[in-house]
C-alpha cells in the first residue's frame, strides 16, 4: 500500500509537505501541489479514511436535508441544480454528501438530528423544507454546523436569493414593456413569498400602479393545477390583467395552459412571466420571460460557508450571503402602447 512516505521519496520533499499538498494547504505553491498530487495519483495513493477521521475528528461527510411538498427530490427543476453545485464544491474540498432520511412514515425512524448524529455528519445544509417543523428547529439549535438556503435563522449562516431585487427587476421590465395592469399569483406563505410579495407591492407603488386586490392571488409553488385555476379567475375578471407573474417557471405552465384553453395567444392577448430560470423554459415557445437565479453560485456558496464553519469555527463569521439573479427577457411579455 502506497504511503505519504513513498510519495515524499519520489517527489524529494518532506512528508509534511506531501500532507499539506494533498490537503490543499495555502502555504504550498500551486505548482508543487499539482506535482505531488500527480505523483500520488500515478502511484495509486489512497488516503486511509479511518486514520484521517481519527486524526482530525472529522468524517468529511455532509448531510443534506431537502424535503419539498411535491416529494420531487432530485427531479426538482430548481433545487436539483443548487444541490448539484453544492455536491461538486463539497467533493472538490474532500467531502462526501448524504441525504438525511425525511420519510416520516417509516417505522422507528430517527429524527433529523438523531440521523445527523448517527451518521456523524460534520455539518448539514438545509433547503426547501418546512422551516417551522420542530425537527428542523431541533437540528438548527444543535451544536452541528448548519447552513440554510433561502431561510434565515438567528445565529445561523444562510445563503439567500435576492428575492426583493428579483421581483422588483421583473416588475420594472414588465412596466417598461408598457403594461399597467399586472397581476401576481404568488406562492404559499414562506419567508421567500413574503419578500417577493412585499417587493411587488412596493415596486408597483413606486411606479404609481394601483393593483386591485383581485389581481393578487395564491397558489403553491410548482403546482400547475392551482395556477391553472387561479389564472382562469384572473381571465374572468371584468377588467383582466395584461400580464400575469407566476410563483415559479414550472407552475407558470399551468397558467399558460389555462390561457390557451381560452383560445388566447401568448403574448399577443395575455403576457406571462415566471421566476427561477429553469432550463425547460428556455426551450419553450414562446421563451418564458423570467428571473434566472444563479443556482451554481447558491450551491457553491452554501458548500464553502458550511466547510469553513467546520474547519475554521473560531474565525468564520455567521452571515447572510445574498445571491442576485437577472431578468431573462424571453418572448412571453409583449410590448404594448
Amino acid at each position: 500500500m502506497v504511503s505519504m512516505k513513498d510519495i515524499s521519496a519520489v517527489c524529494g520533499v518532506s512528508i509534511a509537505t506531501v500532507s499539506k499538498a494533498l490537503n490543499d494547504h495555502r502555504d504550498i505553491g500551486e505548482e508543487t501541489k499539482e506535482h505531488i498530487r500527480q505523483v500520488a495519483k500515478e502511484l495509486g495513493y489512497s488516503p486511509n479514511s479511518a486514520a484521517k477521521t481519527l486524526k482530525t475528528n472529522r468524517t468529511y461527510s455532509l448531510g443534506v436535508l431537502f424535503v419539498d411538498d411535491e416529494q420531487s427530490g432530485l427531479t426538482h427543476d430548481y433545487f436539483a441544480h443548487v444541490l448539484d453545485s453544492f455536491k461538486r464544491t463539497a467533493e472538490e474540498r474532500g467531502y462526501d454528501i448524504t441525504f438525511i432520511n425525511s420519510c416520516k412514515t417509516r417505522p422507528q425512524r430517527m429524527s433529523y438530528l438523531e440521523h445527523s448524529r448517527y451518521r456523524r455528519f460534520d455539518g448539514v445544509v438545509i433547503a426547501c423544507v418546512d422551516f417551522e417543523d420542530p425537527e428542523v428547529e431541533e437540528l438548527v439549535r444543535s451544536n452541528i454546523p448548519v447552513v440554510t438556503i433561502d431561510h434565515l435563522f438567528n445565529n445561523r449562516s444562510t445563503i439567500v436569493s435576492d428575492n426583493v431585487k428579483g421581483i422588483s427587476d421583473l416588475v420594472h421590465y414588465i412596466y417598461e414593456m408598457g403594461h399597467r395592469k399586472i397581476a401576481y399569483i404568488h406562492g404559499a406563505d414562506s419567508a421567500v413569498t413574503q419578500s417577493r410579495l412585499s417587493s411587488f407591492y412596493r415596486t408597483c407603488e413606486e411606479l404609481g400602479l394601483e393593483i386591485p386586490s383581485d389581481y393578487v392571488r395564491e397558489a403553491p409553488y410548482r403546482n400547475t393545477k392551482d395556477t391553472y385555476a387561479e389564472t382562469v379567475k384572473l381571465l374572468d375578471l371584468k377588467d383582466p390583467p395584461t400580464c400575469i407573474i407566476y410563483p415559479d417557471d414550472f407552475s407558470c405552465f399551468g397558467g399558460i395552459n389555462a390561457i390557451y384553453a381560452r383560445g388566447l395567444k401568448i403574448p399577443d392577448d395575455v403576457s406571462v412571466a415566471g421566476y427561477d430560470g429553469i432550463r425547460i423554459a428556455r426551450h419553450y415557445r414562446p421563451q418564458l420571460t423570467t428571473i434566472v437565479q444563479d443556482t451554481k453560485r447558491l450551491g457553491r456558496e452554501a458548500a464553502i460557508k458550511l466547510i469553513d464553519l467546520i474547519e475554521n469555527p473560531k474565525t468564520t463569521l455567521t452571515e447572510q450571503i445574498v445571491v442576485t439573479g437577472e431578468v431573462f427577457p424571453g418572448e412571453s411579455v409583449a410590448k404594448i402602447n
